[in-house]
């Protein structure tokens, strides 16, 4: 297993996942659920941050490899899961839309990884769908983390849409997916 900073960045993720969770499991009495909230979506924020800079990091440096490729993915698919599972419970996502985002991840991870054992891969290789869905997640998951207005501006009411757009861009996207992967799913099958 390979060990470079774009790997060592990938890994913080993964370790702020607990980290982001065992906040809403402090008593009110050690931090206000405001203040609570400003450092959930700082954290979300760094991990969204970083999930950028070790791709960047990684190409720029000549430091990719099979073991990041892998793991880059687990990590952002783990990040954002508990994410909307922190803000399902918080009543902040509506459940359908936790379902879809999430399920969405499963399915297509699973196809990625059933379209690389045929030697298809290229035909499930990330698209634009997908990009701007994730860029739409990782607006709004922070703005529902926050709920508080900063000036004024309605944090909570851009995260809202900004969810509902990710969640349609999900659906979308995983058509897209599907529809190119079917030919090899029907030769394979």
């Amino acid at each position: 297993m390979p060990f470079n900073l774009p790997i060592a960045l990938t890994w913080l993720r993964i370790v702020m996942i607990p980290l982001l969770v065992g906040l809403f499991y402090i008593p009110p009495s050690w931090i206000s659920p405001e203040a609570r909230d400003m450092v959930a979506a700082a954290a979300f924020i760094v991990a969204a941050v970083t999930d950028w800079l070790d791709g960047w990091l990684a190409r720029r440096w000549n430091q990719t490899s099979a073991f990041g490729a892998f793991l880059d993915p687990v990590a952002d698919k783990l990040m954002v899961s508990a994410a909307l599972l922190i803000l399902l419970d918080l009543g902040r996502v509506d459940m359908l839309i936790a379902l879809v985002i999430i399920g969405r991840e499963i399915t297509i991870s699973a196809l990625r990884e059933w379209m690389a054992k045929i030697g298809a891969s290229s035909s499930v290789a990330v698209h634009r769908l997908g990009k701007f869905k994730t860029a739409a997640q990782m607006v709004a998951i922070p703005c529902l983390l926050y709920w508080q207005p900063i000036q004024g501006a309605p944090i909570q009411a851009i995260g809202t849409v900004l969810i509902v757009v990710a969640a349609i861009l999900t659906v979308w996207s995983m058509c897209y997916y599907l529809k190119k992967a079917w030919p090899e799913m029907r030769s394979h099958a």
